[in-house]
């Protein structure tokens, strides 16, 4: 074969190859051939590279050192990764062969080489497709790292594979892997039974956890969440899934998660949740579910027995300090807390190990006392009263502390935590009104009762709304010489449903649902407005009006007096106000405070009912008072029953002694009207004269009572004079 045609074939074999490659003559160094690949990688044609200097294209030093060792014939494959500088400047990675080329002789033997075959492989797209898998596995790695969950990952064989810093820190594994810098690594773990043995001592049930693996194995496509308690008592909550790599199934990846501190701080919130902070005592919320215990327990004993269970399964106690609210103003809320700790602690001792105290509100205890009856109940309650009235000191203050002790049975008063405490408050306070310092048993009502007094409030709203409410005025006779002192407002109902209704049925239930306060408060606007109309036609008449006891405690009460006068423009002088006698005697220093700030707005001020209280002469004397009305009760015995004879004339002599005015209620016969004439009573009021009256018919009466001649003598006569009515 001629050179020439040794040369084509040469070339024809560069072009067949992928790579770019070029052949370079031993003994020249120069380049004889160059395939189209090696062009475009080097940038220039082909002809421009034939007869170039081999040293000139592959420009490394391991190059420089082959080609210059080539002359001593001492030389081999040169295959290595190397970088290349280009004739436009660039290096290029790649990984360079270099081989020897030798001839057959014509006896077919093996002549020396005379040429070296050089070929590249462009590395730029694998180093930087390797360069982005470092950068990847850097950023899975430290996101790994940095997550709170501890990673396990094994392959299909269960040999650890990978794993991050906080799974050795959860499993307490650094002798199993981490390596010398203590970061984990998986790499010194061949054995899978040894991290796999240390894991398994490390769980409180080592049984159970083994089984659990033997099942993921035995299911590659199985996904499972469960908890693990470890024996340091910490709690690991697992969740594994499959390791997919395709479609196959390649392995496990399991995630760990300490669950040991939010378990904790549940059981403290949990414990909180059922705990006062102030006393240390449980709450309402430990109170219910300690009573719906019970409850249950009581009606499962009730279906067992086949009958009803007798005397209740358990009392429930209402404990309310007495007049606690002037410790907290007097000496202050830290102390007022100390005496709250101290009557907590004080109760508590007066209970037996399975009886259960309460705290359900600021100064109000309640205490759970397991199969108690009646009698046993009130003597822990009086237990309670006593150890509760010992004598205390709080902030070198000495003081004494009572309660009031209202009691439920269950079930017979209800089964519910809020039937039984509705009960046991009611009856708490009706020792409250009652005085205070003692104990009261719930007394049942028929539950047609219940429910009547349901229906009844729940008309009465509706009447308040729909305008059926009525006032009638009641006068007030002048003894000495029959003139009109005033009038009573009185309210009136009549419901579509229930026919006409009588104060008495529907204002006890309106005061116990606080309904009362609304009540009120229409009879008040509606009271002034229509003696602001009597004035303005020329009939000033004063108008009494009763308040109750929880609308006089309301803090805006005095405010709203005003207003109703500012808006009606009625004088002041003509508005007067009926308290009851428990209104004084409840809070007197609240009491005494309000009433001198109605007086200075002008309005009068009277006592209902008087006699069937508490008062007296110390609270009677420091009160801005007008009036005293003598009760029913005291009149209808007139005058013959020596009693009430003897009251009426007390009253009227301690009434002149303190400069107050006084009228009899319900006068219905001359000889009583007589009677209280000569005593010297005021003023009455009653059927005698007139019953209470629509305002158009009251109206008429004023009018015609206007209308007729005063005596001639009489100096005293201030308003119209009226018939009596018989």
């Amino acid at each position: 074969m001629t050179p020439v045609d040794r040369l084509l074939a040469n070339q024809a074999l560069l072009e067949a190859l992928p790579q770019p490659a070029w052949l370079v003559a031993l003994a020249s160094q120069r380049v004889l051939a160059v395939n189209s690949a090696a062009a475009a990688l080097l940038g220039q044609p082909a002809a421009a590279l034939v007869g170039a200097d081999a040293q000139a294209l592959a420009t490394s030093p391991e190059d420089l050192a082959w080609w210059a060792e080539v002359g001593f014939g001492d030389v081999g494959t040169l295959d290595s990764d190397t970088v290349i500088g280009l004739t436009d400047g660039r290096s290029l990675p790649c990984r360079r062969s270099i081989r020897l080329l030798a001839e057959s002789g014509r006896e077919g033997g093996v002549l020396a080489p005379t040429q070296a075959l050089v070929s590249l492989h462009d590395r730029r797209d694998e180093l930087e497709q390797r360069a982005r898998s470092d950068e990847l596995n850097a950023a899975l790695q430290a996101t790994l790292e940095a997550t709170a969950d501890g990673i396990l990952v094994v392959d299909a064989q269960g040999r650890l594979r990978a794993c991050n810093r906080r799974f050795v820190q959860l499993w307490g594994l650094p002798d199993l892997v981490a390596n010398d810098n203590g970061v984990a690594d998986a790499s010194g773990v061949a054995d899978s039974a040894r991290w796999l043995a240390g894991l398994t001592q490390r769980v409180a049930d080592p049984l159970a956890y083994a089984e659990g693996l033997a099942a993921l194995r035995a299911d590659p496509h199985a996904e499972a969440q469960d908890t693990l308690v470890l024996r340091d008592g910490r709690t690991l909550d697992r969740v594994t899934r499959p390791l997919r790599i395709g479609e196959r199934v390649r392995g496990r990846v399991f995630c760990f998660r300490d669950l040991t501190e939010r378990i904790v701080a549940e059981q403290r919130i949990d414990c909180l949740s059922r705990q006062d902070a102030l006393t240390g005592l449980a709450n309402r919320a430990a109170l219910a579910e300690r009573v719906a215990k019970a409850t249950s327990a009581c009606t499962a004993v009730a279906e067992g027995s086949g009958r009803a269970v007798e005397g209740g399964g358990f009392a429930l106690l209402v404990i309310d300090l007495d007049r606690f609210r002037q410790v907290n103003d007097s000496l202050g809320h830290d102390s007022g807390n100390a005496v709250l700790r101290l009557a907590a602690d004080r109760m508590q001792a007066c209970l037996r190990g399975d009886d259960f105290i309460a705290r359900i509100g600021g100064d109000s205890f309640a205490v759970m006392l397991s199969g108690g009856d009646a009698n046993g109940a009130e003597t822990t309650a009086r237990r309670m009263l006593g150890a509760v009235a010992q004598p205390c000191e709080v902030g070198g203050s000495p003081f004494t502390l009572t309660c009031s002790i209202g009691i439920a049975l269950a079930p017979s008063h209800g089964q519910t935590l809020d039937d039984l405490l509705h009960h046991a408050e009611a009856a708490m306070r009706a020792v409250k009104d009652g005085g205070r310092a003692n104990v009261r048993l719930h007394q049942v009502r028929g539950r047609g009762d219940r429910r009547s007094q349901i229906r009844l409030d729940h008309a009465m709203r509706q009447a308040l709304v729909s305008n059926r409410f009525r006032l009638h005025y009641q006068p007030q006779v002048s003894l000495a010489d029959g003139r009109l002192l005033g009038a009573e407002a009185l309210i009136r109902w009549r419901d579509p449903e229930h026919g006409e209704v009588p104060p008495g049925r529907f204002i006890p239930v309106a005061e116990e649902s606080g309904f009362i306060v609304a009540i009120g408060d229409w009879v008040l606007s509606q009271a002034v407005r229509q003696a602001t109309l009597w004035m303005q036609r020329g009939h000033p008449i004063k108008i009494a009006v009763n308040v109750s006891a929880l609308q006089f405690q309301q803090p805006q009460f005095v405010e709203r007096v005003a207003s109703v006068l500012a808006v009606s423009g009625l004088a002041p002088e003509l508005l007067e106000l009926e308290l009851t006698e428990s209104i004084l005697v409840r809070d007197a220093e609240d009491a005494l405070q309000r009433l001198h700030a109605l007086s200075r707005l002008g309005v009068r001020l009277a006592i209902d009912d008087f006699g069937t209280g508490y008062s007296s002469l110390g609270y009677l004397k420091r009160f801005p008072l007008d009036k005293l009305k003598i009760d029913r009760s005291f009149i209808s015995g007139l005058p013959t029953a020596e009693s009430d004879a003897a009251i009426v004339r007390a009253i009227l002599q301690m009434a002149d002694a303190l400069g107050l005015k006084v009228v009899a209620e319900g006068v219905e016969t001359e000889a009583q009207r007589a009677f209280l004439q000569a005593c010297g009573c005021d003023g009455f009021q009653g059927w005698l004269y007139a019953p209470a009256l629509d305002a158009l018919s009251f109206e008429e009466r004023l009018v015609g009572a206007r209308s007729e001649p005063h005596p001639p003598d009489s100096t005293l006569a201030e308003g119209p004079r009226i018939r009596l009515v018989r």
